[in-house]
């Protein structure tokens, strides 16, 4: 006979809720029947010599006293025993001797516990017999015994994707992890874990739960246990990490009661489970009447299944008392009812008698569940996907004429490692509609389906399916989830819940790290000038865009205006009307000038420079008005050169009337050599080579780098300033330098000409004027370096207003007087009038 090993070899048979008790399959192989030509009765044969075996691995057939055995059972030690079983003559334990040649093993279904399925390997490995997995499969590491496996579970790679994406989806940054001391709980902590850290995640704490070997580490379990019930509660992480096994539930059951021995409230600090696949609901008896509370709201991942027609039927017509069911029936209807039979070893009075006729719906889903669980789906497909391999397998022989006939007797004789080719290539529907195959490492390829818990109390709880994750989809399909459909811990008033180290860093606010913290805990500190952040938790600001600037909250660009000083705005309009009114001011007093040019204090000191500096003054003037409005390129090449021609001119006349001055006293001493240089050819020399050199300097610079229209984006932060760039500053600074050293030579000439005896000495007036003069100037270069904008253009204006305003009072408004209203003093008596 060729039967299947289907291994329950981690339940004990005192455990309340018992899964794999719905995967006692009942005839499931009459839809495997195919009409092939030559394979009619190959597969009817391997239909009618299936034989599904189920062997609990315990240490006693009765019922556990205390917890302390309960535990214990879940040593996989004993699965060497009933793994070298299977392989003996049928009803003896012979090792590596079977003389029972109508029972054929060809494969094993086991788990769900990897270290049972590791010890399940050790011995299948020797007799090269496929084993199907339906639970988290051992760390193998190129070992020869993963060529025997065959899981029911996908790769769990996709699972973890699939938890990233879930705590990124809710922002849970913040996260702690609950794992079991074991090989996967090693791989989960070194190589997924720097992966979630990698996406932002980061931990608060990682706790490892030993697993017990013998009954004597109870006391430490139980120590252990507080220890890490301790850590989780005072962490301010809201979201738990639980890598675990089967048996992890049990634990996590225990963690509510735990709170008498800790000061911290349960109902206060309840957590969001986020749970892996190869955990379900399991307990001990002595659980059965504890709260379910604690999976309130706890969110898991299982493996995609679907509701098989006629399950729930089949569990109905369950009854332990006929004779063809095994002893594993018995003792969980014993457990589940909390009743005995009379033929069995734990009968006592005191308990009441199971009638076999109790019905499963009545128990709550803490003891069993009426609906078909992932991995008693997973043992369902298990078992149909051995059948269509063995189909597969018997059918190959017949590929060519005659080998019907010649197969003979031997037509199922075949060796169990010959099944692992076909078991690769297995491909079929199953009656829930599901495609059920395998990859080339011998994994299901099927999805995980997201589960969020909603526990009732009557000792029932919902499994409401949020959730996909789908590895065969698109990326951005991958992961699914319905976030309006979670029911979420009492804790957080059906609100999302947050599980973050800090608040969010707002926008305007940048991430600054906490020292000697991890890295998602982090202070928030507001933008530096002239940067914004727009987004939460940006590691850093940024600058705007050139055109923009940032606004008073830091957390958005505006546009820049564009700003020149114009003749609309205040400032344009005052300087403009300044100009303007000086520059009729200095007409005035040309003609004036004009008008009493026969009198002896205009024709003082050269009738012709007070005519040219006066209209040089003019000009001056009227030179502000190309530094107001939007420059263009005319306005720029003008500005500057036109400004420093027109002054040099003035300072010229300045210069030649304070040297005529001089020059004139020195000329009334007897014997003097100066009389000679009297005369328009000395100013005429002084004016045309101070203006030539002015006008070279100019030529150079508007040959080599002359002004031009520019857009200064950064002088100031809210605005884009018109202005005409100088080109070369060099020339500019020798422009103005020039005008310095003829403003200071008169200066100088000046002051030392102004105590020469007369009654109206103009060397007096010329050196107060320059005084004032190189006052504004020397004031202008730090000022015009200081400030920014429109206003380094009003800076300039100003300084010729000034400066230009200081020459014609300073010189001329008190020969304006004399001639207006002294006429008495304007004669050349008076004039000449030597002091002695």
């Amino acid at each position: 006979m060729v039967f299947v090993v289907l291994l329950f070899l981690f339940w004990p048979q005192v455990t309340c809720q018992i899964p794999i008790a719905k995967c006692t399959i009942s005839d499931p192989l009459p839809i495997l029947y195919k009409h092939h030509q030559s394979g009619d009765i190959i597969i009817g044969a391997i239909m009618s010599q299936i034989y599904v075996f189920s062997a609990l691995v315990t240490f006693t057939n009765r019922p556990s006293p205390d917890l302390f055995d309960d535990i214990v059972r879940f040593i996989p030690n004993p699965t060497y025993h009933a793994s070298l079983e299977i392989f003996s003559t049928k009803g003896r334990f012979t090792p590596n001797y079977n003389c029972d040649t109508q029972n054929n093993l060809m494969a094993v279904i086991g788990g769900p516990n990897p270290e049972v399925i590791r010890h399940i390997a050790t011995i299948l490995s020797i007799f090269k017999c496929p084993q199907l997995i339906y639970g988290s499969a051992p760390l193998v590491n190129e070992n020869p015994q993963a060529a025997f496996y065959h899981q029911m579970f996908p790769n769990v790679d996709h699972q973890y994707k699939g938890i990233l994406q879930l705590l990124l989806h809710f922002g849970w940054t913040w996260t702690g992890v609950m794992t079991m001391n074991n090989d996967n709980g090693e791989r989960f902590i070194n190589e997924i874990l720097p992966i979630f850290a990698q996406e932002g995640i980061c931990l608060d704490f990682i706790q490892r739960w030993t697993v017990v070997m013998y009954s004597n580490d109870i006391t430490e379990m139980v120590a252990e246990g507080i220890k890490i019930y301790h850590v989780i509660m005072s962490s301010t992480v809201n979201a738990v990490i639980i890598h675990g096994e089967i048996d992890t539930m049990i634990i996590l059951r225990m963690f509510p009661g735990m709170s008498t021995y800790e000061d911290i409230s349960w109902e206060t600090k309840g957590k969001i489970w986020i749970m892996t696949i190869q955990m379900d609901f399991t307990s001990l008896p002595f659980q059965r009447s504890l709260d379910l509370d604690f999976l309130h709201g706890a969110l898991s991942f299982s493996v995609h299944s679907e509701d098989v027609s006629g399950f729930h039927n089949f569990l109905q017509s369950r009854n332990p008392t006929l004779k063809n069911y095994d002893g594993f029936i018995q003792v969980f209807w014993e457990e589940a009812f909390q009743c005995s039979f009379l033929s069995s070893v734990r009968y006592t009075q005191s308990e009441s008698i199971c009638t076999g006729e109790e019905k499963l719906e009545s128990l709550p889903a803490s003891v069993f569940e009426m609906k078909m669980t992932s991995f008693s789906y997973s043992i369902y497909n298990a078992v149909y996907a051995l059948a269509y391999a063995l189909h597969e397998m018997h059918l190959s022989q017949f590929k060519s004429p005659g080998s019907v006939d010649e197969a003979g007797p031997n037509v199922l004789k075949k060796q169990p490692w010959q099944l692992n080719h076909f078991m690769r290539r297995v491909s079929f529907n199953n009656s829930a509609g599901t495609k059920v195959s395998f990859n080339q490492l011998g994994e299901l390829e099927a999805g995980f389906d997201i589960i969020n818990w909603v526990p009732f109390p009557n000792q029932s709880f919902l499994r409401v399916r949020i959730g996909r994750i789908d590895p065969m989809a698109s990326q951005g399909e991958m992961f699914t989830i319905r976030e309006e459909a979670i029911v979420w811990p009492r804790r957080f008033n059906q609100a999302r819940p947050l599980s973050q180290c800090n608040d969010h860093c707002h926008a305007g606010y940048r991430k600054a790290t906490k020292e000697g913290e991890p890295f998602c805990c982090y202070n928030c500190l507001p933008c530096l000038e002239g940067k914004i952040s727009n987004q939460k938790d940006i590691d850093d600001c940024f600058h705007c865009p050139e055109d923009q600037y940032p606004n008073k909250e830091k957390n958005d660009c505006l546009p820049k205006n564009v700003s020149f000083l114009s003749f609309e705005e205040p400032l344009g309009i005052g300087l403009a009307i300044s100009a303007f009114l000086l520059f009729l001011i200095t007409a005035l007093v040309l003609g004036i000038f004009t008008k009493y040019k026969d009198t002896p204090i205009v024709k003082a000191n050269n009738r012709n420079l007070s005519y040219t500096l006066l209209v040089s003054l003019m000009l001056s003037f009227l030179c502000v008005l190309l530094f107001i409005g939007q420059p263009g390129k005319v306005a720029c090449l003008l500005q500057q050169t036109a400004f420093g021609l027109v002054f040099s001119v003035a300072i010229a006349c300045v210069l030649a009337k304070t040297i005529m001055v001089v020059c004139a006293f020195m000329a009334t001493k007897p014997g003097s050599r100066v009389r000679k240089w009297m005369g328009k050819k000395l100013v005429t020399s002084i004016v045309f080579s101070s203006t030539l050199t002015q006008a070279t300097l100019c030529t150079v610079w508007l040959a080599t780098s002359p002004p031009f229209p520019d857009l200064d984006i950064h002088s100031t932060a809210e605005e884009i300033v018109v202005k005409c760039n100088d080109g070369s500053a060099i020339m500019f600074y020798c422009v103005l330098g020039f005008l310095g050293f003829l403003s200071l030579s008169s200066f100088l000439v000046a002051f030392f000409a102004r105590r020469l005896p007369d009654s109206f000495n103009e060397a007096k007036l010329i050196t107060f004027s320059m005084l004032v003069f190189c006052s504004v100037w020397l004031s202008f270069v730090p000022t015009y370096l200081s400030t920014k904008g429109k206003y380094m253009v009003a800076v300039e204006i100003f300084s010729i207003l000034a400066s230009s305003a200081s020459l014609l009072v300073c010189i001329f408004s008190p020969k304006c007087y004399i001639i207006l209203a002294r006429p008495d003093l304007n004669y050349r008596g008076h004039l000449v009038r030597r002091k002695f």
